[in-house]
């Protein structure tokens, strides 16, 4: 079992392709949650917003008869969970769809848990500074970024890949305070550009605010 799928809920039960709108709005209302999923013999379907089932105006439809309204708004049960984090973000959710590489469906997350999780990390809690830096997409490597930190007598506490497309990679280092410079410099030799270099953790900051317009979304 893996770190995050200890935080997997069953308590509110998915929808299913027969039932109608109105049960839908009725179980979102209920629950507080933004989305819920929609299963057929516990595979998973979709999802299914409140927004998008409000919208309908005869709730009386069957969820099946209306497909369209179903996005692939989901997290795999194998994910990280600031992998997870982030789909949350992107969707402007506090409810995902857990489903496994067959899809079927496992149970549902909360952001609550995720946000408690990322207020847990060095990213938040240790004094440092962020370094944004890019490479080619298959040239990078997370042990090499750390062994070149450590070479420079810092600490990396925490990394992620914050965009990625066909060629490049950009990366977020949180680092402890030391003489940058020579880091820096040391990232150039091999090969890594530095797209963004934060003293007073701004980057940090923002981070924080995220998770602020998180919480406040959940109590919206």
């Amino acid at each position: 079992m893996t770190v995050t799928e200890i935080y997997i809920l069953k308590e509110t039960k998915p929808l299913r392709l027969e039932d109608k709108l109105e049960k839908a709005v009725q179980l979102l209302e209920d629950s507080g949650y933004s989305h819920l999923a929609v299963v057929r013999k516990g595979v998973y379907e979709g999802t299914i917003s409140l927004k998008q089932a409000e919208e309908r105006t005869d709730l009386s439809t069957k969820i099946g008869d209306v497909r369209s309204l179903l996005n692939p708004v989901y997290v795999l049960n194998t994910m990280d969970w600031f992998d997870v984090l982030q789909v949350f973000a992107t969707n402007n959710c506090n409810a995902l769809p857990v489903i496994d590489k067959e899809k079927n469906y496992l149970g549902y997350y909360e952001i609550e848990d995720f946000l408690g999780l990322f207020r847990q990390t060095p990213f938040l809690h240790e004094n440092g500074m962020t370094l944004v830096i890019s490479k080619g997409v298959n040239d990078y490597s997370f042990s090499e970024i750390a062994q070149i930190i450590e070479s420079n007598n810092a600490t990396l506490f925490g990394a992620f890949v914050s965009a990625i497309d066909q060629e490049m990679a950009e990366i977020i280092l949180k680092i402890s305070l030391h003489d940058i410079s020579n880091t820096i410099q040391t990232f150039r030799r091999y090969g890594y550009h530095i797209i963004n270099e934060i003293h007073e953790d701004r980057y940090l900051q923002y981070l924080k605010e995220r998770a602020d317009y998180l919480e406040k979304y959940l109590n919206i």
